[in-house]
């Protein structure tokens, strides 16, 4: 990720001690300014000759009566470290993990109203390169690409990341969106996803940088984290498709708009189409669904325009065989069949990160099952987070006719934990 390399100015609020009423007023008025002149304090951690520092180690600044105006951090050979600011001012973070059995020197500076500073070092050691397993993960989002409106930056953990040790990964993702729209992590109940989103769509035309800075971070007793990676992309046009069962139609629409109206296939009843709100995850132009040892399975079968739509293996894809059932009955084992034309024109319409919505069919999307960070409200989604959610956030008051048009509120896959594209329909 490209990260900022400026200095930002972290403000603290000084408290003000309760007035004691006395006839003293002069002496009043000399503690105050006593005060008001006084350098600020400041301390930092890691402590000084501080040794097995963690890599993923970050600069804390604590500062009282001032704010911090310099901060240099360099390495043993006296390179220096680029840093930035974590929101909240609590700590300074390398932009890049730090190396094993290093010394690192930081030399900060706050300084106060009356324009007195104070100046603190530190010089601390980090640990050798760990030998406990690494948590992988996996960063759903890549870079230079343009995404759908609804798209979730979504990292997955095999193993699951524990209850007690998500908050510490949690501070370890960052997101930064331009033009501003802050959204919050909400992680799946059993750990082995986090998605981040804002309380309303991505704004066409929005860029989002991410950095999932994971590599030598202590995870719980046992574990650490595997690696460090960024990506930054845009948010392309407002695409967003509506499947209703009842009528066996799509509903294709952009910028709010509709578009078209194509008749489909879903599920039959032994092998149903999902209900709920889905993110396009993968386009292939060819691929082979290969279903045999699965559950309701046994075929191989080649498809032309797929786009999939949850790791259970519901794609959207060209069917010519179901083109006389399109609009009429389910026959599928689970996945929208459309005609090749209309495969082949979808194709070109939407993005990855464009969202599906279905309605009627026999059964629920499950969390997790896909991005299914659209598939709950906000209220539900906020309840994920492993740390405070911001004041504020929310949903923007008014809400569009149709989805990917929303403006307010506050990123092609890598490979899928699932085996990829087995389907479970065609």
């Amino acid at each position: 990720m490209a990260l900022r390399q400026r200095l930002k100015l972290l403000t603290v609020t000084v408290l003000a001690a309760p007035l004691v009423v006395t006839a003293c007023t002069d002496d009043r008025k000399s503690g105050a300014a006593e005060e008001r002149s006084a350098p600020p304090e400041l301390a930092l951690t890691p402590g000084d000759r501080a040794t097995e520092v963690p890599l993923s180690a970050e600069i804390g600044t604590r500062v009282t009566g001032g704010q911090i105006t310099s901060v240099r951090i360099t390495d043993d050979a006296g390179n220096e470290v680029k840093v930035e600011p974590r929101e909240d001012g609590s700590a300074w973070v390398p932009s890049a993990p730090l190396g094993p059995k290093k010394t690192y020197r930081a030399e900060v500076t706050a300084t106060g109203g009356s324009g007195k500073t104070t100046t603190r070092k530190t010089t601390f050691t980090t640990m050798a390169k760990s030998s406990k397993p690494a948590i992988t993960s996996t960063l759903y989002f890549a870079n230079k690409q343009t995404y759908g409106t609804a798209m979730p930056v979504t990292v997955a953990f095999d193993p699951p990341i524990p209850k007690e040790a998500r908050a510490d990964v949690q501070r370890r993702l960052f997101v930064k969106t331009n033009p501003p729209q802050p959204g919050v992590w909400s992680w799946l109940d059993d750990g082995s996803q986090v998605y981040y989103r804002a309380p309303d769509f991505w704004r066409p035309g929005t860029t989002i940088s991410v950095r999932s800075g994971l590599e030598g971070l202590p995870i719980g007793k046992d574990a650490i984290g595997d690696a460090d990676r960024t990506a930054t992309s845009k948010i392309g046009r407002q695409v967003s498709l509506e499947v209703d069962n009842a009528t066996k139609q799509m509903s294709v629409y952009r910028d709010g708009k509709l578009i078209r109206k194509i008749p489909v296939s879903l599920g039959k009843p032994s092998t149903p189409t999902s209900s709920g709100k889905m993110v396009i995850m993968e386009k292939h132009q060819y691929t082979t669904f290969d279903t045999r040892g699965e559950p309701n399975g046994g075929y191989v079968v080649d498809v032309e325009d797929a786009q999939r739509l949850t790791w259970g293996g519901e794609f959207i894809h060209g069917a010519p065989w179901s083109e006389g059932d399109q609009g009429q009955t389910n026959v599928s084992h689970g996945c929208t069949n459309v005609s090749a034309a209309a495969a082949d024109w979808l194709m070109g319409i939407t993005q990855v990160g464009d969202l599906v919505t279905f309605t009627g069919t026999e059964v629920q999307l499950q969390p997790g099952n896909g991005w299914t960070a659209w598939n709950v409200s906000w209220a539900e989604f906020v309840k994920g987070s492993a740390l405070p959610v911001p004041a504020g956030l929310a949903p923007a008051p008014t809400v569009p006719t149709q989805p990917g048009t929303a403006a307010g509120g506050s990123p092609a896959p890598a490979t899928p934990p699932v085996p990829a594209p087995s389907a479970a329909g065609n």
